[in-house]
């Protein structure tokens, strides 16, 4: 499974050094190629307005990573500084701090992120804040949980009682126990944003045209299954292909920082 998952992810990424060296061009339309099927001329053939999938593809999956990043980085900074604060200091900040977690929690983060989008508007930007005000829950009650445990164990207690600040104990003593913790929490963030991405674009509220983006490309590939199935077919496997790689590598990750499993 490790294989498969560094195959796939080394496959993806070569891909784009690839797309972005020979320029290829994901907004060009031949019409005489409209919906054309997998050929010489198109590798995996052409869409709807005979634009060639392999360039949109390429271009799609640049853009889906690039959110993917961008999102699991804001909402790990604000789910951590949350989950840290409740759980080093406790009482009403704690108290405070986890009802506010808990509202957003009430929710399917789905359709607080279609909620939020329909109001901001559609865009990449706003794509981005939409999914980050909802992405950042999960991140805040696993950090909260760890650090309630280690705010007592003996060596930051032992910091404490020798005058460290507490910038110093949290940043010396804490963060960097939960630091495998949170690489395999951002892992499979990165897949749930991918994933929340392309729903967002198949419902007309995340990457407009004529930028590609997996998910647009899957609601218009729907409009032509009986006719060219292959356009929806190639997203909707690339898209499988990625997402499992990346859950496939968290669980890899998981098990390989987990230290019960070396017991």
């Amino acid at each position: 499974m490790k294989k498969f998952a560094i195959t796939i992810l080394s496959f993806w990424l070569i891909a784009i050094v690839f797309g972005r060296l020979f320029h290829l061009n994901p907004n060009a339309i031949d019409l005489n190629a409209i919906l054309v099927a997998p050929n010489s001329a198109y590798l995996l053939g052409a869409d709807d307005l005979g634009r060639s999938i392999v360039a949109r593809l390429l271009r799609g999956v640049e853009v889906s990573l690039i959110v993917a990043t961008i999102v699991t980085m804001i909402t790990m900074l604000i789910g951590v500084t949350v989950g840290l604060f409740a759980g080093f200091y406790g009482g009403k900040i704690d108290h405070i701090l986890m009802q506010i977690t808990d509202v957003f929690l009430a929710f399917p983060g789905i359709l607080l992120a279609i909620a939020f989008a329909a109001v901001l508007g559609p865009g990449l930007v706003n794509l981005m804040i939409a999914l980050s005000i909802t992405g950042w829950v999960s991140y805040a009650r696993l950090t909260r949980g760890q650090a309630l445990g280690l705010r007592n164990r003996q060596h930051v207690l032992a910091a404490e009682s020798l005058g460290a600040g507490v910038p110093r104990m949290i940043f010396k003593h804490i963060l960097p126990l939960l630091a495998s913790i949170l690489v395999v929490e951002a892992t499979y963030s990165l897949a749930s944003v991918m994933i929340a991405e392309a729903s967002l674009s198949f419902l007309g509220l995340g990457i407009q045209a004529p930028n590609a983006s997996w998910g647009a490309m899957l609601r218009d590939g729907v409009r032509y299954m009986l006719v060219a199935p292959h356009y929806v077919l190639i997203v909707g496997l690339s898209l499988m292909s990625l997402i499992l790689a990346i859950n496939l590598g968290g669980d890899y990750l998981r098990d390989k920082l987990d230290v019960r499993t070396e017991l």
